[in-house]
């Protein structure tokens, strides 16, 4: 088995979404003064590669220690975007196409070619391509169990950003953020396996996983 990270590296003032606070990493303990290296991290639990469960958005919806771990493994279908300009809307003709023969239960990536652009721009956190209402809409009728993208939000801005969220939320169906598409995965397969287990933080509306998929 062999496996291929999706996962986007977390690092000091590493970028994230702009409302969230600033990512920041500080040794406090290293070798040889205190013999051992320590580091303390503070970061939003929606920060880098991480899962949103429904209770982000949805009052009294399930918090991601509720949801079972292995809700978030299984066979999913890589949507290949690449090409998306700024604020570019993925709309459910655009899934249509791009998706033929979505059963249910799958796993949906969105590759957009965004997580290869990740940096503190404008562009890139104000205008990356996003699910629109209609693709959410989209994606709940086909009956998904989660859904992803290389950005770290899948709705874009403002009010889209709140409608897509609780669409998909709403629904029980989980999202999963920031993650980077290697080349070679689009050359695999249909549905390749996707793993992302959160941390175990109970309660809480998200938490940062380690997104990969599995490779026989």
């Amino acid at each position: 088995m062999r496996l291929i990270d999706l996962s986007q590296p977390l690092f000091d003032n590493a970028p994230n979404c702009p409302v969230h606070p600033p990512v920041a990493f500080r040794r406090t303990a290293d070798h040889p003064a205190d013999g051992w290296r320590m580091e303390e991290i503070a970061m939003a639990t929606h920060t880098g590669s991480h899962l949103d469960a429904p209770l982000h958005k949805i009052a009294g919806g399930r918090s991601i220690s509720e949801l079972p771990l292995e809700t978030f493994v299984g066979p999913a279908r890589i949507a290949d975007l690449r090409g998306l300009v700024a604020d570019a809307p993925i709309t459910a003709e655009l899934l249509a196409a791009k998706l033929p023969g979505l059963a249910a239960g799958e796993i949906v990536l969105l590759a957009t070619g965004w997580g290869e652009r990740r940096a503190k721009t404008e562009e890139w956190l104000h205008h990356s391509p996003f699910v629109d209402p209609s693709g959410a809409r989209w994606l709940v009728a086909r009956g998904v169990r989660g859904v992803g993208i290389d950005h770290y939000s899948i709705g874009g801005g403002g009010k889209v950003n709140e409608e897509t969220h609780t669409i998909l939320l709403g629904s029980g169906v989980w999202v999963v953020e920031e993650l980077k598409f290697p080349a070679e995965v689009f050359a695999l397969s249909a549905p390749v396996k996707f793993w992302a287990l959160p941390l175990n933080w109970p309660g809480c509306s998200g938490a940062m996983c380690r997104p990969v998929i599995e490779v026989a």
